[in-house]
């Protein structure tokens, strides 16, 4: 399975924080050899990209030019890192931004793990050929309810969907995984991986909550 830890805006993630959090996945990974991935704030990318690997929160679809304020995908790959998160709920995208942030990213040899909050978001995200989709319910994120344990159908469902439109792109899911439990619910129901937030950043010790996670 594949652990996206995804460090969102937290307090308990920037800077020196982030950096230790990158350091207990470091150990972890080598621990249970596991395939944790971090998701840190733009700032820390460059550092934690050395530790772990890593994924951006967003990129823009630009090229090098005049762009001020944009992500520009070159530059998040010249910090290090291996891919992006791509129309995560918070930070939802158009469909033509979507597809042009993949055609970028594929240019620049970017992993794309794009999220999805319905059946019919993963197939119109699918013809564009992502590396992941992450399916998560929005009613679910930071909710402290496991999407596996509340709604298991809805990830077999889109599992069966993602096989049937493209049975390349690898399967995740996320939205209040917090437990092995739910990581092997999710695992039977054919996800290959999960994404993870809150349950690990805001942890008040991320070292167990990490070992409570990983199988």
């Amino acid at each position: 399975m594949l652990y996206l830890i995804n460090f969102k805006t937290y307090e308990e993630s920037l800077g020196i924080k982030g950096i230790k959090l990158a350091n207990l996945i470091a150990e972890i990974r080598e621990k249970l050899n596991a395939d944790i991935w971090a998701v840190p704030q733009f700032t820390d990318l460059k550092e934690i990209s050395k530790i772990v690997p890593t994924l951006s929160q967003h990129i823009d679809s630009v090229l090098f030019g005049s762009h001020t304020g944009s992500i520009l995908p070159a530059s998040v790959k010249d910090a290090g890192v291996m891919g992006t998160l791509i129309n995560h709920s918070e930070r939802r995208l158009s469909l033509d931004k979507i597809e042009g942030i993949i055609t970028v990213s594929k240019q620049l040899g970017i992993k794309t793990v794009c999220c999805a909050a319905d059946i019919k978001e993963v197939m119109d995200i699918a013809k564009f050929s992502p590396d992941y989709i992450a399916y998560e319910d929005p009613e679910l994120i930071g909710s402290g309810r496991s999407i596996a344990q509340e709604k298991p159908e809805a990830i077999s469902k889109f599992v069966e969907v993602l096989n049937e439109i493209n049975p390349e792109i690898i399967p995740l899911c996320g939205a209040g995984i917090a437990t092995k439990q739910d990581v092997q619910i999710a695992q039977e129901l054919g996800a290959k991986g999960v994404l993870v937030a809150s349950a690990i950043v805001k942890a008040e010790d991320q070292r167990e909550a990490l070992l409570n996670l990983v199988l």
